[in-house]
Order: C-alpha cells, then sequence, then structure tokens
C-alpha cells in the first residue's frame, strides 16, 4: 500500500512519534510525504521515505497529483486546526481528494492509529481490489 504523510510544523514530532511507534507496519508499505515531514520521519524512525518537495513549494500539489491517479492508498495528515499558518499547506484540498476518490484520510493521531491498526488487520485490502 502507498502512504502519503503530511503534517503541519507544530505537528511534525507528532508525526516523527507516530512513525516510530508504528515502524515495523509502516516498514512494510510505500511511503511518501512532503519534504520536511518526510525528512524528519526519515531520520527518526529510519524508514525509507519518498519526499517531495516542501509543502508549501509544491509537495502537497504532488501528493495531490498522486491521489488523484490513484498512486495512494492512505493519507495521515496531522494539522493544527487552531494554529495554520500561511505557507503550510491546506488540508481542505487534501480532505476533497481524498473524499472524492475514497482514500482513507487520518487528520488527527487517534484516526491515524485506527487506520494504522486496520492496515496491519489487513481490513484496506479492498484498495487493491478498487483500483
Amino acid at each position: 500500500m502507498n502512504i502519503a504523510l503530511i503534517a503541519h510544523d507544530s505537528k511534525k514530532n507528532l508525526m516523527q512519534n507516530f512513525c516510530i511507534a508504528y515502524r515495523g507496519i509502516l516498514a512494510k508499505h510505500t511511503m511518501y510525504a512532503t519534504g520536511t515531514t518526510g525528512n524528519l520521519v526519515e531520520e527518526a524512525a529510519n524508514l525509507l521515505i519518498h519526499k517531495h518537495s516542501a509543502g508549501h513549494l509544491g509537495g502537497i500539489q504532488q501528493i495531490a497529483s498522486q491521489i488523484e491517479h490513484d498512486e495512494i492508498d492512505l493519507v495521515i495528515f496531522l494539522r493544527d486546526p487552531l494554529q495554520p499558518k500561511k505557507h503550510e499547506p491546506n488540508v481542505n484540498d487534501v480532505v476533497r481528494l481524498c473524499d472524492s476518490y475514497n482514500i482513507p484520510l487520518a487528520t488527527n493521531v487517534a484516526t491515524a492509529e485506527l487506520l494504522i491498526k486496520a492496515l496491519d488487520r489487513g481490513d484496506l485490502e479492498w484498495r487493491e481490489n478498487y483500483k
């Protein structure tokens, strides 16, 4: 499965910790991320991450293109709804695309944990048939 990782600045540390905690599951899959998030996760969790540009430099659009081309099976976008900054990626674009293309999406760590555990159990294998 192809997993996309995106995190607002204030959630990057949480994304690192999440990926460290679930490294065993995530390592079995292909991971994509916006540049800064990808670099931080790769270093902290020792995972291979295919990195796009930084979110504010087009990385979010690159992941959006992958979603539109059915190349992403799961998106984890840890966002800060209270303190978004102008240069950070817009969650609305990602949510709209995930809804349009039936891509499971987590925007907080609680939902991310549920999706990762479901992925590990095989509950998301329907994505292979959906493609």
